[in-house]
């Protein structure tokens, strides 16, 4: 049987396959976990949405299943997920659930939890919540009465008080800074502008303006071309792009040039260098940063560590080695002196105070790293098992690699989130790698059932 959680939590087409019915069982699954786990009776649970049609429906009910195993519920509407992750610890409640697919289209929603720290769950206690909500389904779990059923309180002020915390993580005015801000018409529509006209930028906000619908639709950090665009038009000194839920940012600089998350890292890795902050000097990176940011962090004194792709990743070698700062080419940061998930409001503060510290544009500033031509085909597949045994395709695979050699690279990967496989060529020649990747991701579209 295939598992539920995947790589960022339990996601899926609303109503097809994540259903209220399974959103309530999750919910009693997660309070009869903490209760076994730690013993307390209520805990208590926040839960933080985006701005797709279906997050209220999926609040209601994962609330309910909640309460109905005896947990409490504090509701903060529409946030960031790192929102989540922030006042879930600030406040010392049990756990926190976030309903969101992140950059996925709007029919699409997740719904993953952090623990009493703010962390991402370990697979092991995902598997644990995964029994339980069986268990639930078949109605297997206690369930309390009386008094001892669940309480749900709304508190509309957890999104202010996150904003004042991510301001908090300057202490730079970025008065003079021309912004333009993507909101993605997602989680931080309201938050984003906020923030940054706190620190004194003057903000120009497109895409936020949701509809319940219209999250991440050419918008946000998935589709730069519009905030590309108003860079250019507004004569602005920086783009700012989130996701849908604001775990991610990418930037635009002053010439409506895209910024990547390997470019961020690089800058943010060299500002904590220079204040004596970056830990043992170290970034983490996963196995899709591309060849020049290596060589960048090792020209300026610093080292990188690569390991497999997912933000959660990322995070369980920074807390193993107690680094600073590390990430993804997408976007997902993470400071962890500041938050414990990739955080896209944290991200762009701090890029914006380095323009102003540095008082140089960002064109200047991202010249620090030459990037080696990425090809990236998203195969859509029928299935993604069984890929890594293909005969055909690691023929294909084979084949690519001689083709490259040493001065470049293939790498193959299935998405944890959607059903799709990743074909990336890296190297010194585009027509090359386009006519490389192409070859592969064909391969895998016929052997994997390519979907029309």
């Amino acid at each position: 049987m295939e598992r539920l959680f995947g790589t960022d939590g339990v996601r899926g087409v609303v109503n097809e396959f994540l259903t209220p019915e399974l959103a309530y069982h999750l919910g009693r699954a997660a309070a009869t976990y903490i209760q076994q786990a730690s013993g307390k009776k209520r805990p208590v649970f926040l839960i933080g949405r985006d701005t797709r049609i279906s997050g209220a429906m999926l609040e209601s009910s994962i609330a309910s299943g909640i309460c109905s195993a005896g947990g409490d519920v504090v509701i903060a509407g529409v946030i960031p997920t790192p929102a989540v992750a922030y006042l879930v610890r600030k406040h010392e409640w049990d756990g926190g659930v976030v309903i969101s697919a992140s950059h996925n289209k709007f029919p699409d929603n997740g719904i993953k939890f952090f623990d009493g720290q703010g962390f991402k769950l370990p697979d092991a206690v995902e598997d644990s919540i995964e029994e339980l909500c069986r268990k639930s389904a078949e109605n297997e779990l206690k369930r309390p009465t009386g008094a001892d059923i669940g309480r749900i309180k709304w508190e509309a002020e957890l999104a202010h008080e996150y904003a004042q915390f991510v301001q908090s993580t300057t202490d730079i005015s970025l008065d003079g800074l021309k912004i333009v801000y993507d909101g993605a018409n997602g989680a931080a529509s309201i938050v984003g502008p906020e923030v940054l006209r706190g620190l004194g930028a003057e903000v120009i906000p497109i895409n936020v303006n949701p509809d319940g619908v219209n999250i991440n639709e050419n918008a946000g950090s998935t589709h730069l071309e519009g905030l590309q665009a108003a860079v250019v038009a507004h004569g602005a000194d920086v783009g700012i792009a989130n996701d849908g839920d604001a775990d991610r940012c990418l930037l635009v600089d002053e010439k409506g040039q895209a910024l990547d998350g390997d470019q961020i890292m690089l800058l943010c890795a060299r500002h904590l260098k220079e204040q004596g902050r970056l830990r043992d000097n170290m970034v983490v990176a996963t196995v899709m940063s591309n060849i020049g940011f290596h060589k960048a962090i090792h020209e300026l004194g610093m080292e990188s560590c690569t390991i497999a792709v997912g933000d959660r990743y990322v995070l369980e070698r920074m807390r193993e080695k107690n680094y600073s700062i590390g990430g993804e080419q997408s976007g997902h940061v993470i400071f962890l002196d500041y938050n414990s998930t990739g955080d896209g409001l944290v991200t762009a503060v701090q890029m914006a105070s380095i323009m102003k510290e540095k008082k140089q544009p960002l064109s200047e500033l991202a010249a620090l790293m030459v990037k080696y031509p990425q090809v990236l085909i998203n195969v859509h597949v029928v299935t993604k098992a069984g890929w890594e045994d293909n005969a055909l395709i690691k023929a294909s695979i084979a084949e690519a690699e001689a083709e490259l050699g040493e001065n470049g690279r293939i790498l193959v990967r299935p998405s944890g989130t959607e059903p799709l496989i990743r074909v990336m060529a890296e190297g010194s020649d585009q027509g090359e790698l386009e006519r490389i990747c192409r070859s592969v991701a064909d391969c895998i579209g016929r052997e994997q059932g390519l979907v029309e």
